[in-house]
């Protein structure tokens, strides 16, 4: 708890010294009485002190368990639970950094008796992760305005959002290299390949028989083989990540809903799925299918360190995290690669998975700004690290804060095609 003196009665006393040296002058005594007046109640509140107020918070939020994208209410009860008077109280709730306020404010003033408290309510909405709310913030001014105390005051509470947004249901989310790969090798796939003198044990299921009757001739179709892919999500989560325009998501928040999405479309292909991020640790789960695969990379999107919404005070060294990776990955491993692209590091850990033989495909969510200088400079030093990517053969979504993801992911393929 601190304290200390607004200082809103100096003036007050610079003026009354004036009025008294005129009334002096002037032998004016109504000038001297205001004088003196004005230096009684100047002098009082240094003669005081503001008593440390004593308080209990009562936080309920309607769902602690809601889906993404669910607005949440948020009802914050405070209580003067000392023995004095609160002239002049003031509170901001503690709301999670990844949280934005869709209704109501967060803000109170009030002046409360002893026992009496003050309610309010606003609305977030969800966003994937656990959210634990910081204590409030507490201001508390004397009668007279001259003492001023801020306390924090907490009630641990927490929300847990572990669903799947329903953005993405029905739609195609998918990059033209998600999905099932073709191999080189002839089998009992689906793309046509060549037809072949019909050998004994050939199943008759694959014979041509639109060519026997017309010619008497029996051939075999192929097809190409296919198989399935091994694909790894990975998501920059170091602290250079955490950016985000006002009052938007930033930029890690909107990478792990973003592989989420991708998750389903993904496992459809029946492809082998993992996860990776580089962050204040790294963090690895092997590739994998099925439906239990499928509930532990939501689970790990939903509560892994890794993947928190606030951003971690410092992380080991982005180049280590990348060796470490590669030491985990088969050699037919493709790599989502999710980042804002807020440094060079990143596009060279990008370059440096796709020259040891990892595809790697780079989806960057845009949090830059142009109505500053600074914010103008890093939004044309991110279009140059997009271009630098594209160049040497990384395709690059450039997904803007305003369009669903699935309109970037449309885009890229036409520039693709």
């Amino acid at each position: 708890m601190s304290q200390h003196q607004t200082h809103r009665w100096r003036g007050v006393v610079a003026l009354s010294f004036v009025a008294g040296a005129i009334g002096l002058l002037a032998d004016r005594p109504n000038l001297i009485v205001l004088a003196g007046v004005g230096i009684v109640f100047a002098t009082y509140p240094r003669l005081t002190s503001s008593p440390a107020p004593v308080l209990e918070l009562d936080r309920r939020v309607s769902d602690r368990s809601p889906n993404p994208g669910d607005v949440v209410d948020v009802t914050v009860t405070l209580r003067n639970a000392g023995e004095n008077t609160l002239a002049d109280l003031r509170i901001v709730d503690g709301v999670p950094a990844a949280l934005s306020v869709v209704d109501g404010t967060p803000r109170r003033g009030a002046a409360l008796r002893p026992g009496a408290s003050v309610t309010f309510e606003y609305s977030v909405e969800a966003q994937s992760g656990q959210h634990s709310f910081i204590p409030a913030t507490v201001v508390t001014r004397d009668i007279t305005g001259e003492h001023e105390r801020e306390t924090t005051v907490s009630d641990e509470t927490e929300l847990t959002v572990t669903g799947r947004s329903d953005a993405p249901a029905g739609r195609d989310v998918t990059l033209d290299t998600v999905g099932r790969v073709l191999s080189s090798n002839e089998g009992s796939g689906l793309e046509f390949t060549r037809t072949r003198e019909y050998r004994r044990g050939d199943s008759m299921s694959r014979v041509d028989w639109k060519r026997f009757a017309r010619s008497g001739e029996l051939t075999t179709v192929e097809y190409r083989e296919e198989r399935s892919m091994s694909v790894v999500l990975v998501m920059d989560a170091r602290p250079e990540a955490y950016r985000a325009l006002a009052d938007e998501p930033n930029a890690v928040v909107r990478s792990v809903a973003a592989a989420k999405q991708l998750l389903e479309p993904l496992f459809a292909g029946r492809n082998q799925v993992g996860v990776a991020a580089f962050g204040r640790e790294f963090c690895w789960h092997s590739p994998g299918g099925g439906t239990n695969q499928r509930v532990e990379l939501h689970r790990l999107f939903d509560t892994h360190p890794a993947f928190a919404p606030t951003p971690p005070r410092d992380a080991p060294p982005l180049d280590e995290q990348v060796e470490l990776l590669r030491q985990r990955l088969d050699s037919n491993t493709q790599i989502f690669l999710f980042s804002p692209l807020c440094d060079d590091e990143i596009v060279t850990a990008a370059r440096r998975l796709d020259a040891y033989g990892h595809a790697v495909t780079t989806v960057s969510p845009d949090v830059t700004d142009e109505t500053t200088v600074g914010e103008r400079l890093a939004a044309t030093e991110r279009a140059a690290r997009v271009s630098t990517l594209r160049r040497t053969g990384i395709p690059t979504v450039d997904w803007g804060p305003d369009a669903p993801l699935e309109s970037a992911l449309a885009n890229n393929r036409r520039a693709m095609a």
